[in-house]
């Protein structure tokens, strides 16, 4: 197996194509920043919870509980903002509104990962990381 250049755009990459099968769950590598990312989405309501599953040889899995209304995906959208190749980063003033606030954008901060909502209150900027709606 080869390694992953970009594992966020990964973890969304598995998360779009289990939804698109209707799976309940997906697993991936474990790492701190998707650790991050899968507690966000357990808070804004778009997954229904995680869990980290230790292996042996100091290896961890991650595996996101999916959620679906009526067979549809609580997550309409993914997308990744920031790439290796190009980072995209966002000043308090020019914090992105996804879907006119009806979506988020995740943050990576000087405070940790946050939302466009909590970066606003904690008045932090940070790189965009993804936008889901």
């Amino acid at each position: 197996m080869g390694v992953i250049i970009d594992p966020i755009a990964d973890m969304l990459a598995r998360i779009k194509n289990s939804q698109s099968r209707l799976k309940a769950t997906v697993s991936m590598p474990h790492s701190r920043i998707k650790h991050q990312i899968a507690r966000i989405l357990t808070e804004e309501g778009y997954i229904r919870g995680y869990k980290i599953i230790a292996l042996p040889g100091d290896k961890k899995i991650l595996k996101l509980y999916l959620k679906y209304q009526d067979k549809n995906p609580s997550i309409k959208g993914l997308v990744r903002v920031s790439k290796p190749g190009r980072r995209i980063y966002s000043k308090l003033s020019s914090l992105p509104s996804v879907r006119g606030g009806l979506g988020i954008a995740i943050l990576s901060t000087p405070r940790g990962v946050l939302t466009d909502r909590q970066a606003k209150l904690l008045h932090v900027g940070g790189e965009v990381l993804c936008y889901v709606w």
